[in-house]
């Protein structure tokens, strides 16, 4: 397959079995975030939010995958996706048997309040530490100093 350039051009180069299941997973995923944007990322069609990719969909040649381009998302929903062929990240389905709406909804949603976390963190500000500074040397420490300094002659190399 050419490197797709739209979501169109991949669904279009499909088996018309795995471009139904795919169309569909399209869709629920659009109704599911609707503040994301299409997009391909890593020659896959996905879709991002903020700038950050939420989700890709893909096909191969035995099975359709629901990539939630995380292992948190699936971990914490391991008993929704027990049905499933799994591995991190990737959610594996026959065309014939895809997820169910309120399971992609369930999973989109989670992963939107993953990167809606991690915003939340980078936007925390940082502590700030105090300056390290040498502490001031008293005048007994200054003494030592000019002691040892008459004590031991420096070398001219």
């Amino acid at each position: 397959m050419a490197r797709p350039t739209s979501h169109e051009d991949y669904l279009a180069a499909l088996p018309p079995s795995q471009r139904a299941a795919l169309q569909r997973l399209r869709r629920q995923i659009a109704a599911a975030a609707p503040g994301a944007v299409e997009t391909i990322t890593y020659s896959l069609p996905g879709f991002r939010l903020d700038g950050k990719i939420l989700v890709c969909y893909a096909a191969r040649a035995g099975h359709c995958s629901f990539h939630p381009m995380s292992d948190r998302t699936l971990a914490d929903h391991a008993a929704a996706v027990a049905r499933f062929d799994t591995s991190p990240g990737t959610l594996r389905f026959q065309p014939s048997a895809p997820p169910s709406a309120p399971l992609v909804r369930k999973l989109v949603r989670a992963r939107v309040a993953e990167l809606e976390e991690a915003a939340a963190a980078r936007a925390k500000p940082k502590a700030k530490s105090k300056p390290k500074t040498k502490p001031k040397a008293t005048a007994s420490a200054k003494a030592a100093a000019k002691a040892k300094a008459k004590r031991s002659p420096r070398s001219t190399r």
